[in-house]
């Protein structure tokens, strides 16, 4: 299977969520550890921007039972994700001692989660809870202390929340909107690239939305940043959910009424127009220069691609 099978249109990666969230157990503590303890119980460990999975004879598998992720020196302290066909799934974090000695091992590897979802080592309806597990063990580990009085918090209702014990705030995982868009004008799109692509790809152009700051006005005001393009005609595709560390990909397009392009170099290492020939060539990888699209496992991809879809559908 490539990874053009593993997320056709309009089905990038993180975006298959197959887990109940079951939010109302997150306050019942005697039912957390009792399913913590039950033998269906599985875990996703998770290590900065990587997974600890196991080496099967059939290959690597990311849930792990809670007693081989303790065994490999995950974190006692689980984050509850949901239930999957009636079973627990948690998230587990691990400290960088415990995954030095996991390095040598042979049954064991801890692997970037971006390269294995992009190379279909996890399966595709796993990647939204991994997305969970990711985004709230990353949280926890940048948020032990309250932003309001300094005193170290506790976790709570499941891992969804951390309590100050002294001044009693309530502090939430975060999650941070980003505007990604395809610009086009009339049969052409304008995509960009940063210094740290792969050499020749290109992608949609991106951006954080700000404070007090609509979607529509972010994705103009980016643009006109990036590329010094004025645009129009703001739309809404879909979202995908982004754990680098916890982003919300807010997916859309806009219709140019400018074309000379300025470019942010600090942004931006290029960005050009180009026609729906080069792009399905690009999507393809087989483009004559070498330049390359994004990959189908972001959104980006996608958004590219519907357009052609569309382009296509008109000329038929």
């Amino acid at each position: 299977m490539t990874a053009f099978d593993s997320f056709p249109l309009g089905k990038p990666a993180f975006v298959t969520d197959i887990l109940d969230r079951a939010a109302h157990l997150r306050n019942d503590e005697a039912k957390l550890m009792a399913l913590e303890s039950h033998r269906d119980t599985r875990a996703y460990v998770v290590y900065r921007d990587s997974l600890v999975v196991k080496q099967d004879a059939d290959g690597p598998r990311a849930l792990l039972s809670i007693d081989e992720a303790l065994k490999f020196g995950a974190n006692p302290g689980t984050i509850f994700l949901g239930l999957r066909e009636g079973a627990a799934v948690f998230g587990m974090g691990i400290s960088a001692p415990a995954v030095e000695t996991l390095l040598p091992r042979n049954d064991v590897a801890v692997s970037e989660l971006r390269g294995m979802a992009m190379q279909g080592v996890v399966p595709p309806n796993q990647l939204s809870s991994i997305a969970m597990a990711k985004s709230l063990v990353n949280w926890h580990q940048r948020h032990s202390y309250c932003a309001n009085c300094g005193t170290r918090t506790v976790m709570k209702e499941g891992g969804w929340k951390r309590e100050c014990p002294n001044c009693k705030a309530e502090h939430f995982p975060r999650t941070d909107p980003v505007v990604i868009m395809l610009v086009t004008s009339g049969e052409k799109i304008l995509l960009g690239r940063q210094k740290q692509f792969l050499p020749g790809m290109y992608s949609c152009l991106a951006g954080f939305v700000e404070a007090a700051e609509t979607i529509e006005d972010a994705v103009r005001r980016e643009i006109f940043e990036e590329s010094g393009i004025r645009c129009t005609d703001v739309n809404y595709y879909m979202t995908q959910p982004w754990p680098y560390p916890s982003s919300l990909m807010i997916g859309c397009t806009a219709r140019a009424i400018t074309e000379e392009i300025v470019i942010d170099r600090a942004e931006l290492e290029d960005a050009r127009w180009f026609d729906r020939a080069e792009a399905t060539l690009m999507l393809k990888r087989e483009h004559p220069d070498g330049l390359a699209g994004p990959h189908p496992f972001a959104i980006a991809h996608h958004l590219v691609g519907r357009w052609l879809q569309i382009e296509l559908g008109k000329r038929a």
